[in-house]
């Protein structure tokens, strides 16, 4: 089953470069023609753009469609394919997040803070951030976010070597008392391409619904 990468940016260059092609299929780059039309795993890190011609594909192929950008139309729309949300693809973060969302609620009444860092290049919203945030009763609004390279260095201690590529989150809960600080660190590009290598053997692994999943009920099913 090939594994078609849509986008043009910095990270689906680094999936097509890092992806595994092999037996279980070619990785190869979204193209609005000549793409073989067979079922597929579909990689979404564009900017949406190719999204509505991408879903005609994947509802004509039953091809499930890994959607890595935050704030997708897909995230609202009806969809007759497998799609699967993922605003973080590091496993190990991922297993976080849904710590963080099974037991959230038990935190409701304190003083929470979340601080999140990334890359002063980063725009789009910090879809993280934005998970971790629901998870613990927060809106978007409450999250502390920081580009600024100084303050990044100085006060998160991030290398100075990961100032262009690193994702940072602080969660701060507060009572007076006691304090409970939960924090983690992301550098580099690795860790996100081979999180989606896992994923995309998810996926090729199982039949999947035509319906939205959360890549946190992967997770919980214990399926990465």
């Amino acid at each position: 089953m090939q594994v078609i990468v849509v986008g043009s940016g910095k990270l689906a260059r680094e999936l097509l470069g890092a992806l595994p092609s092999g037996d279980a299929g070619q990785v190869v780059p979204w193209a609005a023609e000549g793409l073989p039309a067979e079922k597929s795993v579909v990689v979404h890190a564009g900017s949406g753009r190719e999204l509505q011609a991408v879903s005609a594909f994947c509802e004509s192929t039953c091809s499930a469609l890994v959607e890595l950008s935050t704030g997708s139309a897909l995230e609202h729309l009806a969809v007759g394919f497998p799609v699967v949300l993922c605003p973080n693809t590091n496993l190990l973060m991922l297993k976080f997040m849904a710590m963080l969302e099974r037991s959230g609620h038990l935190f409701r009444g304190y003083r929470i803070g979340l601080t999140e860092s990334h890359q002063a290049q980063k725009s789009s919203v910090p879809g993280t951030a934005v998970s971790m945030a629901q998870a613990l009763g927060l809106v978007p609004s409450d999250i502390r976010s920081v580009r600024d390279a100084e303050v990044q260095q100085r006060v998160l201690q991030i290398p100075p070597e990961h100032l262009g590529r690193h994702a940072y989150h602080q969660v701060l809960i507060e009572d007076g008392a006691c304090s409970v600080t939960l924090e983690t660190r992301v550098y580099g590009d690795a860790p996100y391409a081979e999180g989606v290598a896992h994923i995309v053997a998810a996926v090729r692994e199982r039949p999947l619904e035509n319906r939205r999943y959360a890549i946190i009920e992967f997770i919980d099913n214990g399926w990465l």
